[in-house]
């Protein structure tokens, strides 16, 4: 109550500082006639000398006024817009790393030209990140007509490009792109190993487009890139057979009671169980003896990812079947997501359950959530219709603050109360009812539906009674933004998914004003409020009239999952009768209510996520920063002492404190570790006795003297491949290590354990591990190289294929009769078992060593 009357008095803090902003919105406009006078040909060169200005160590937010006001004048000679006075407000908003929440309509897209034309002065590069590929060519070149004419350059980065197309667009004052392509090639650049190959550049300033949709819907999802594992997949198939034998049950509802069926399914929660009968039964079916003997825990996973597939998974909602190819749908938006795949084999149970080709299943070579990839900028900001919501996430997991802009004109559209009905039959035949109605008079109608599938059976019903209509959903988003901008026609309807044209704009046909204007209509609410704002706010858009009603029913997912029991029995109290329906603020607020409580559970989920991926992520920023090391040093000589010195460190331990002579065995065991090592075993005196340290060094040191004089200008070239081909071998076993590490860590609760402060723990024991490994390997490696007469440098030139990046050498696509006579270039003294150094990827003995 008192925060409440404090408002009042001294107003909110997103008032308080939009007040602050309005002496810059006045300095602007006192530069608008001087920026008028200026000749066309003044802009690119009053750019330049910012941009010079910049350099020297002049500010940007001492230049902002004057730029700005060169940007809006820009603007309205070469798009014919002028910024308002409220986009004036929003650029400064992003200007100063926040996020900007503008309904629909306000021209979020122009907004975003004022701090990116201020921030590219810098000539660190601006990225302005968007949702898909076509909303970043479109408004590339939207925006890129302004950019040019101010004389700053513009790149896209979309699918397909090679690796110079992408160095072009990263080297442009701005570059436009999608989160996914930025996010892909930070990882892409961290395994390659040639800095000439690298695209992108330190990552200063971005400007995150539908910022709700990319940092908190997409954020459970990290980004992956993987290479195929060794396994079979007939497995998946064989378990595939037996899931429809086994019978889904329901809980046990007392306690000491026994679940009845085969299985369980908690669908709140995403998980399936097992009964005790299931599991005789399962082991019946299968084969073998004991289900859960360690021995079976791979035929266990596979039968209850099986069960995942076919209970919690259903084909046209989280999925779809389309060339042979199970592709995912992004739950929020209703998007295709190719080349994005399930993990940890649930893809494959779903082929195998739709009876398509199964995949290989993959192995983790690099990745990174959206949060610590998008936290790597040195300044953040965002603008979305939809952020206030999420106030607290943002400021939480990204230190970004929330500022809602004002409204150019005032919002005229009527939210009507939820419809509710008993059950989805009724409910669906008043919603055919109502659209019809609509287009009997000519009032456009956007319906907005959670899935594929509903918006299909929404299409059937109206074809049967006759309404011709559009369906915009991810089984044809090429059509969406034609489709989407179209839809304010008179008579027009369009049924969508969530993808609903985000970013498009929805401009009201002629005449369609005196009809109310555009009528949102939703099928059922979205488990995120955001999502059921973002379909309203296609309505009402620059004060346009408009309306918007949502249809629910009590068997709904959101309803019958996460509504409690309340607001059914408040509709039993209302009396609601079959076929009947009621608009009650009440049973609207506990819905919304509902909606809280499945936002609150998927924070936690993503907070989750984050909390093991930080543990990663500190171990990411130690191996990234060691590989750009080791590719930029001009001499790896440092890299290479530092490897000595830790591995004689550790091999030398055992004899560090004797006072005598050590003992036969213990002297045997340092002397096997250096020869293992550093193969000094070539030394006549090795036998004799155990080297001192001092002895040892001087060996090592001879040892890499003699390589370098064989190769002098190969040399630093040869120790960066090694150390490259090494460290990235073994990060990318220590990433399977820390995927098995985090499937079971959880069960450490049960032995009153945190989970997260135990996977910290061993996670740090594993990385320390892998960095010694590292460390000899490399030298193992590297000691024992033998230089022949001839040695070419691109003996040492690594394969980077952007598509396909692969770390073992591997067969040549010759005959072999072809390759055996040709003469290998490198040669090295190395073990039976190693991999043999002609790069056919077999082991020694079974290659050059027969």
């Amino acid at each position: 109550m008192f925060s409440s009357i404090l408002k009042k008095i001294i107003g909110s803090s997103n008032e308080r500082y939009l007040k602050k902003l309005q002496p810059t919105v006045a300095a602007i406009a006192s530069f608008e006639p001087k920026m008028q006078e200026l000749s066309d040909a003044d802009f690119p060169a009053r750019i330049a000398a910012w941009k010079e200005e910049v350099a020297g160590g002049r500010s940007l937010d001492d230049l902002l006024p004057e730029c700005f006001a060169l940007v809006r004048e820009a603007g309205r000679r070469v798009l014919g817009m002028r910024h308002y006075d409220v986009q004036m407000v929003g650029g400064m908003v992003l200007h100063h790393g926040r996020i900007a929440e503008m309904k629909t309509g306000e021209g979020k897209t122009l907004v975003a030209t004022l701090p990116v034309v201020l921030n590219a002065l810098s000539g660190k590069g601006v990225h302005l990140v968007t949702v898909n590929d076509y909303l970043a060519k479109r408004d590339a070149a939207w925006m890129g007509k302004l950019y040019n004419f101010l004389g700053l350059s513009v790149g896209v980065i979309v699918h397909g490009l090679n690796d110079e197309e992408r160095q072009a667009a990263y080297g442009s004052d701005i570059t436009y792109g999608t989160n996914n392509e930025f996010g892909f090639d930070y990882l892409r650049d961290n395994m390659k190993f040639y800095k000439e190959s690298l695209v992108q550049r330190p990552l200063n300033y971005a400007i995150v487009d539908e910022v709700d949709s990319i940092l908190i819907d997409e954020a459970r999802t990290p980004l992956i890139i993987s290479g195929a594992a060794e396994e079979s997949t007939q497995l998946y198939r064989k378990v595939d057979a037996i899931i429809p034998m086994l019978v889904k049950g329901e809980k046990a509802k007392e306690e000491g009671e026994e679940p009845s069926g085969d299985f369980t399914v908690d669908e709140k929660g995403r998980t399936v169980a097992l009964t005790e009968r299931g599991v005789a039964k399962a082991e019946k079916l299968l084969g073998v003896e004991n289900l859960y003997d360690p021995a079976n825990a791979t035929l266990q996973h596979h039968v209850m990812q099986g069960l995942k597939a076919h209970q919690l998974y259903r084909r046209d909602v989280e999925y779809i079947v389309k060339d042979g190819q199970v592709v995912i749908v992004d739950e929020f938006t209703g998007r295709l997501m190719p080349g994005r795949r399930f993990s940890d084999g649930l893809h494959q149970a779903l082929e195998a359950k739709e009876h398509v080709k199964v995949e290989a299943e993959n192995q983790t070579l690099a990745s990174i959530t959206f949060q610590n990839y998008f936290r790597m900028y040195e300044k953040l900001s965002g603008m979305t219709g939809t952020a206030d919501t999420e106030a607290v996430e943002f400021k939480e997991i990204y230190n970004l603050d929330v500022t809602v802009i004002p409204t150019n004109r005032p919002m005229v559209r009527i939210d009507n109360p939820d419809m509710i009905f008993k059950t989805q039959k009724e409910k669906y035949h008043a919603i055919a009812e109502e659209i019809a109605d609509c287009h009997k008079r000519g009032q456009p109608v956007l319906v907005g539906t959670v899935s594929i599938e509903k918006s299909e059976l929404v299409s059937e019903m109206l074809k049967k009674r006759g309404v011709p209509h559009n369906v915009l959903n991810a089984k044809q988003h090429e059509l969406e933004a034609q489709i989407v901008a179209e839809a304010g026609h008179a008579g027009r309807v369009t049924i969508a998914t969530n993808m609903a044209g985000r970013g498009t704009d929805i401009v009201l046909g002629e005449g369609v004003k005196e009809l109310g204007g555009l009528h949102i209509l939703g099928t059922e609410r979205h488990e995120s409020r955001r999502i059921d704002n973002q379909l309203r706010g296609r309505s009402g858009r620059q004060g346009d009239p408009g309306s918007s009603r949502f249809y629910l029913a009590l068997d709904d997912d959101l309803m019958r999952l996460f509504g409690s029991d309340r607001i059914a029995g408040l509709m039993n109290t209302l009396g609601l009768e079959d076929g009947e329906a009621i608009e009650n603020r009440m049973v609207s607020r506990a819905i919304e209510g509902s909606q809280k409580r499945v936002e609150a559970h998927n924070f936690e989920i993503r907070k989750q996520l984050l909390d093991y991926d930080n543990v990663m992520n500190q171990q990411r920023e130690v191996i990234y920063a060691r590989r750009r090391e080791i590719m930029y040093a001009e001499t790896l000589d440092g890299i290479v002492d530092e490897y000595v010195a830790e591995l004689l460190d550790d091999i030398y331990a055992p004899v560090e404190h004797l006072k005598g002579e050590p003992d036969e065995e213990t002297a045997g065991i340092v002397a096997s570790r250096l020869d293992e090592v550093f193969d000094l075993s070539r030394y006549p005196d090795f036998a004799a006795a155990l080297p001192s340290r001092e002895q040892a060094e001087e060996w090592i040191a001879e040892s890499l003297k003699a390589l370098e004089n064989a190769a002098p200008d190969s040399y630093q070239e040869i120790l960066r491949y090694f150390s490259l081909e090494t460290l990235d071998r073994n990060w990318k076993d220590h990433l399977l290590s820390m995927d098995h590490l985090r499937d079971g860590i959880g069960l450490r609760g049960y032995g009153q354990k945190d989970p997260k402060q135990e996977y910290k723990r061993e996670g740090f024991e594993l990385f320390r591990a892998m960095l010694y490994t590292i460390a000899e390997k490399s030298m193992s490696l590297i000691c024992r190289l033998r230089i022949q007469k001839e040695v070419r440098e691109e003996e040492f030139q690594h394969k980077e294929d952007a598509g396909e990046v692969e770390y073992k050498g591997s067969p040549s696509s010759e005959p072999a009769e072809a390759r055996k006579p040709q003469p290998v270039k490198r040669s090295a003294k190395v073990g039976r078992n190693d991999p043999c150094s002609c790069g056919s990827g077999k082991k020694f003995k079974n290659c050059c060593g027969k």
